[in-house]
Parts: structure tokens; C-alpha cells; sequence
């Protein structure tokens, strides 16, 4: 059986890491061999160019180009990475932080409807998120939020607080009431109690809600297609507009964007995931 384990996990990461190892070969060519008949998988140098043959001669300067400004883009690409840092992080900290809270209130306190008002915050993560961009567009219009970070930050907020609140009172309902009442004999404040006694003990699932929340965010399309079109647009909408390249799209360009646009989510997880290991069994085991 551990054979057949090890065999099941090796397959598996071989399948998921297939597309990877696709971009990171595709980042090393050149145009022409990335959209040649012939696939090219082997980097030799010194490979001339043109032939059928599965070899191709390696180049960095795709990697070079992502500093420049392409046909159909208004910024190079680290510009439009930066937007997308600024916009996931920011909408990730408030949705976390306000989704924290508000499961908090639904977890220790008496709330009148408070069944009806949890299915409400979760209906509407049910409503596809372009059924209401017309709308959004128009108010953003009045309110000059359209190509703003601010803009996004807000949406992205909204719409991830329903995920971010169902998974946080999951969360506290599993810290025992008891350690905030000790914290309350001893003299502490409620505030008090929840910022020294119950949030480090809910620093697991929120480490599990901010990577729900940042891979949301980070790799959200049709609001940042729809409402920025100058200052704010992130790189999925940036990838898109390449398409308007003269010259073809630019994909040994975009596939070294695309290793780097993945990057943050990765490092992001892989310090976070002893909190997540622990946070996807937490409650699943009774002492």
C-alpha cells in the first residue's frame, strides 16, 4: 500500500507540475519556437532555429522584456504586479480582519436571526460576480472609483467576506468559551480578551481564510477587465490586453509573467502551511 501511495503522489505532482515546467521551458525561448509545429522541450545551445527538431536554443530575454511597455499594454508588466500586490494584500487583510470580527459576534453572541443573516452573508457568495458588473460600474462612475485601487480593494472585500466569515466562525466555535471567561475574571476587557486570548488562537484559520482570500483576489478577471482601464489594472487584465499585440501575442513573455505572477501565492502558502495543514483537520478531532 505505501508503494501504491507513493506512486499516486508522484503522478499526481507530476500532472500538476506539467503546466509549470510548460511555462518555465516556454520563458527560455524565443517566439518562434514557442508557437512552433513542432514542440520544442530540450534547451540546447547553439540549436539553429527553424529546424524540427525537439531542441531549441535557450535565451533569457524574454525575462528582460518584461520591463517594457508591449504593443496593447500602458505599463510594463512589474507595474501592473505591483497593482495586483497592492490591491490582493490590502483586500485579503481587510476581508480577513472584518470577516474575523463579524464571526466573532455570530460565535459568542446571541444575534437575533442570526441563522437567516448567516445564510444571507452566503448567498451571496451563490450570485455570479459579473451578473452585477453593469451596476457596480455605473455606481463606481458616480463615485469616480473606476481605475482606482481603492476601487478594487472594496470589491474584492465584499465579495470575499462571505467566504471569509463562514470560515472564521468555523474556526471560533471550535476555541472554548472558557479561555475568554478566565480572561474576564482576571480583569480583562472584551476587546482585550479577543486580541490576547482568542486571536491567537484563531491565527490558524485565518491563515487558511487569507489564502482562500489572496487567491481570490490575485487571480480575479472580470471586474479588473471591466473597471480599470488606466491606473489600476492588475496582470490578469494585463495578460489579456496583449492580446491586441500587432506582432502576436508575446508568450515567451507571458510565460516568464506567469511564473512570477504565481511566485507570491506560492511563498505565501508555503509559509502558512502549518497553519493550513492544521487548519484543514481543526475541530475533526475530539481529545
Amino acid at each position: 500500500m505505501k508503494v501504491v501511495r507513493v506512486l499516486v503522489l508522484v503522478v499526481g505532482f507530476c500532472c500538476a507540475a506539467v503546466p509549470l515546467a510548460w511555462m518555465a521551458l516556454s520563458s527560455i525561448k524565443d517566439r518562434a519556437d514557442t508557437i512552433h509545429a513542432h514542440p520544442k522541450v530540450l534547451p540546447v545551445p547553439g540549436t539553429p532555429a527553424g529546424d524540427d527538431s525537439i531542441a531549441f536554443a535557450p535565451t533569457l530575454s524574454s525575462w528582460a522584456e518584461l520591463a517594457e511597455v508591449h504593443a496593447g499594454a500602458q505599463a510594463s508588466f512589474w507595474s501592473h504586479l505591483g497593482n495586483s500586490v497592492i490591491i490582493g494584500i490590502l483586500s485579503t487583510l481587510c476581508s480577513v480582519a472584518l470577516g474575523t470580527a463579524c464571526a466573532y459576534g455570530f460565535s459568542r453572541f446571541r444575534v437575533p436571526g442570526a441563522s437567516d443573516w448567516l445564510f444571507f452573508v452566503l448567498s451571496t457568495r451563490f450570485m455570479p460576480p459579473l451578473a452585477v458588473v453593469v451596476p457596480v460600474l455605473l455606481m463606481y462612475r458616480e463615485l469616480d472609483l473606476q481605475g482606482t485601487h481603492l476601487g478594487l480593494v472594496l470589491l474584492y472585500t465584499v465579495f470575499n467576506l462571505s467566504l471569509s466569515v463562514w470560515l472564521m466562525k468555523g474556526f471560533l466555535d471550535e476555541i472554548p468559551r472558557a479561555f475568554e471567561e478566565a480572561a474576564l475574571v482576571d480583569g480583562y476587557t472584551r476587546m482585550q480578551a479577543f486580541v490576547r486570548v482568542v486571536l491567537p488562537e484563531a491565527r490558524t484559520g485565518m491563515a487558511v481564510t487569507a489564502v482562500f482570500c489572496l487567491i481570490s483576489a490575485w487571480n480575479e478577471y472580470g471586474f479588473a477587465m471591466t473597471l480599470n482601464s488606466s491606473d489600476a489594472v492588475t496582470v490578469p487584465a494585463y495578460f489579456a490586453g496583449l492580446a491586441g499585440n500587432i506582432e502576436g501575442m508575446p508568450w515567451p513573455q507571458v510565460a516568464a509573467g506567469a511564473l512570477v505572477f504565481v511566485a507570491p501565492i506560492v511563498v505565501f502558502t508555503v509559509l502558512v502551511r502549518r497553519h493550513l495543514l492544521r487548519g484543514m483537520t481543526f475541530g475533526t478531532i475530539k481529545q
